[in-house]
């Protein structure tokens, strides 16, 4: 089932942007801060992110820190796209969403990474809406991280 969030002003992460050269997302790659993950490879991972559009957005994200997607070497984009289109599929199937979201903003974090989320309608695209971090249902998410890891087992 489709879980839309409810509108709310968005709280923006409480965790702090790069320190000493190492992006966020590297940081929770590492295993430095914590993660939900759903996929694991040697050059890209998809995990939960603390402030979903709707429960089962995810980040596809490469393990190499690039900035900017049009800066990453080809062969990269196209297992990253790959990945998000699993993604993708799975959260369609996890979730019994009519779409699957599919969004490259670029500007939060200086590290490459794609939006992959639920969605039945344009106004899910609204960044504004977002869940901050405080207000997501832990229990939610880890049954959304649940159902999409299943749903690519399947």
């Amino acid at each position: 089932m489709y879980l839309a969030l409810p509108a709310r002003v968005p709280l923006h992460s409480a965790i702090p942007l790069p320190l000493m050269g190492m992006s966020v997302f590297s940081k929770i790659i590492a295993g430095e801060l914590p993660g939900r993950f759903v996929y694991r490879s040697e050059d890209v991972v998809a995990f939960l992110t603390i402030e979903p559009l709707a429960y089962g957005h995810v980040l596809v994200v490469p393990v190499q820190e690039v900035d900017r997607w049009t800066d990453l070497d080809p062969k990269l984009w196209a297992r990253l796209s790959e990945v998000a289109q699993e993604i993708g599929q799975a959260i369609i199937k996890a979730f019994d969403a009519p779409r699957a979201g599919f969004i490259i903003a670029g500007f939060d974090v200086p590290h490459t990474h794609i939006h992959v989320f639920p969605t039945s309608q344009m106004a899910d695209y609204d960044f504004s809406q977002a869940m901050g971090m405080n207000e997501t249902d832990p229990a939610l998410m880890d049954d959304a991280a649940k159902r999409i890891r299943e749903a690519l087992e399947a």
